[in-house]
């Protein structure tokens, strides 16, 4: 009979030690929201984690009492150092290693199912466990919840990428790491440079040579400029000359002159914003001094959100930026 309460006490010894690992080791507020999009797994173990420290004294309570009881029974029936030696071993690596080991590994299973058993020990423990948790919330407070960084998140998004069981793929995480670190950067990081920008003198004729140039681009908006691109009065839309009489216009004629203008070091979301606001895709981009460095689209945003270029059937280049900084390359080598 003794024999079968040390096996039985064995036994409780490693469900509470798995358990007081394998619950703790469950973020609370991953928790709540595997429970809040309908794992039956984490409600149960959200039901009992949500107060921690009353769960944590029972689970030690327990386990200590266990674990004395074990003791005494195995000194029942060997003595001395040999009682001490066999007394640990058996605890030590039935009663704490491997438990412990198993319910790491699979700690939202097992959990899980022992939740039922949970609830039975914190009813029996708790007259002990109930004031000395209430102490422990009176000292200690509520329990810190877990936050990320945005580089965290990035991190952790990388990995499930990585992972085989992950549901994630590549595009998806393009977007996720775009969206997150979009707003750290500005408008200098993605601005199409003044020596790409393709722009039209506002005293320019409306012919059919302009109209082939226009075409051969293949932008939508045209920058349209008195002098120089320092000058920039308007912008044309292409949409707006399409069937209809142009004959004798110049592209000033033709021009919107709702020209807006943004500062090299405008952060992206602020730029997005202002996109939306403004109802308007183009922007001129002005340095510290008030020389146009180039411009900026919308598109330009939204391809640093998804990671990618957006290239249509007109495009020449994929990145003009850097076809402008290669170019600059190139004019610093030829002089040397």
């Amino acid at each position: 009979m003794t024999y079968l309460y040390i096996l039985l006490l064995l036994l409780l010894s490693a469900i509470f030690s798995g358990l007081s690992l394998g619950i703790f080791s469950l973020n609370k507020e991953d928790l709540k929201r595997k429970a809040d999009l309908g794992d039956i797994r984490a409600k149960r173990i959200y039901e009992l984690r949500e107060n921690g420290n009353l769960l944590l004294c029972t689970l030690l309570i327990g386990n200590v009492m266990v674990n004395s009881t074990l003791s005494i029974f195995l000194g029942s029936i060997t003595s001395g150092v040999v009682a001490g030696i066999v007394a640990t071993l058996l605890i030590v690596i039935f009663g704490e290693i491997v438990p412990q080991a198993v319910f790491s590994r699979f700690a939202m299973d097992f959990v899980s199912r022992l939740t039922w058993l949970v609830k039975i020990f914190i009813y029996i423990f708790y007259p002990l466990s109930r004031p000395i948790s209430w102490a422990l919330d009176k000292v200690l407070g509520e329990e810190i919840p877990m936050t990320y960084s945005k580089r965290e998140i990035m991190k952790i998004v990388e990995e499930h990428h990585e992972s085989e069981d992950s549901d994630i793929d590549i595009d998806e995480k393009n977007v996720i790491k775009g969206a997150l670190s979009y707003s750290s950067k500005t408008v200098y990081d993605i601005l199409t440079p003044r020596t790409e920008v393709f722009g039209l003198p506002f005293d320019r004729e409306l012919n059919e040579e302009t109209i082939k140039k226009i075409s051969e681009i293949g932008h939508s908006r045209i920058p349209v400029y008195n002098k120089d691109l320092d000058s920039i009065v308007g912008i044309l839309y292409v949409k707006d000359i399409l069937f209809k009489g142009f004959e004798g216009k110049r592209v000033g004629d033709m021009a919107r002159k709702n020209v807006i203008f943004v500062d090299f070091n405008k952060p992206l979301d602020d730029l997005l914003n202002a996109f939306k606001n403004t109802r308007n895709h183009m922007f001129v981009v002005l340095d510290k001094h008030g020389v146009v460095s180039g411009i900026v689209t919308i598109e330009d945003v939204l391809e640093e959100i998804i990671g990618a270029e957006i290239v249509d059937e007109f495009d020449k280049f994929d990145d003009l930026q850097k076809l402008a900084k290669k170019r600059i390359a190139e004019k610093k080598l030829n002089k040397i």
